[in-house]
C-alpha cells in the first residue's frame, strides 16, 4: 500500500511539472503572447531547470530543445523511482530504455494537452466568443500551430469550423500509435494509458 501511495505522489507531481515544463515548450513553439500572466508563471516555474540546461542545448528555430530535454529527463527520472519503488532496490534496467519511455510519455502528454486545450477552445467558442481571460486567449495561442494547417486545407463551410474534428480525428490516431509504441517498449506493466 505504501508504494502505491508514493508512486501516485511521484507521478501527480512529475506530471504537474513536466506539464508546465511541456506548457513553455508550446508556448515557445505557438509564439503565444509573453506578457501574459500565465505565461510569466510558466517562465518563473521552469527557468532555474533550464538556463543551465540552455547552456548544452540552445533552441533552433524556434524549438525550446531544452525544455523538450527536460520533460524527457523528469519522466525517465520518475521511472526509475517507480521501478526503484516496484522492485524495493536498484532496478536493472537501461536508462537508454528509461530515455526512450521518457520521450514517448512526452510524446503522449503533449498529445494530450493539445486534445484538451482544443475541447476547450471549442466550448469556450460556444460560451463565451468575446472572452478576454488570459487562460482562454493562451489555449487559443496554443491551439493554433496544429488548428491552422486543416483550416488551410478544409472548405469554408458558410461560417461553420469543423476543423477541430479533423484535429481530433488526428489526435486520437496519435495517441492510439503512441499507446501501441508504449507497449512494444516495454513499458505495459507501467500502463500504457499513462
Amino acid at each position: 500500500m505504501l508504494a502505491d501511495i508514493l508512486i501516485t505522489i511521484l507521478m501527480i507531481a512529475s506530471t504537474f511539472y513536466m506539464s508546465v515544463v511541456l506548457l513553455r515548450f508550446l508556448l515557445q513553439l505557438a509564439r503565444a503572447d509573453f506578457y501574459n500572466p500565465i505565461s510569466q508563471f510558466v517562465v518563473k516555474a521552469t527557468n532555474p531547470p533550464l538556463r543551465p540546461l540552455r547552456k548544452i542545448i540552445p533552441g533552433w528555430g524556434g524549438i525550446d530543445g531544452a525544455a523538450l530535454v527536460l520533460a524527457i529527463l523528469i519522466q525517465a527520472i520518475t521511472f526509475f523511482f517507480m521501478l526503484l519503488i516496484y522492485n524495493s532496490g536498484m532496478p536493472s534496467f537501461n536508462p537508454l530504455t528509461l530515455l526512450v519511455w521518457g520521450a514517448l510519455n512526452v510524446l503522449s502528454l503533449i498529445v494530450k494537452i493539445y486534445f484538451w486545450s482544443v475541447i476547450a477552445v471549442v466550448v469556450v467558442s460556444w460560451i463565451a466568443p468575446q472572452s478576454g481571460h488570459p487562460a482562454i486567449q493562451l489555449v487559443a495561442q496554443i491551439t493554433e500551430p496544429v488548428m491552422r494547417p486543416v483550416r488551410n486545407i478544409m472548405p469554408s463551410m458558410g461560417g461553420l469550423d469543423l476543423s477541430p474534428i479533423i484535429v481530433f480525428l488526428i489526435l486520437n490516431v496519435l495517441d492510439v500509435v503512441l499507446n501501441h509504441m508504449k507497449i512494444a517498449a516495454g513499458m505495459g506493466f507501467l500502463g500504457a494509458g499513462m
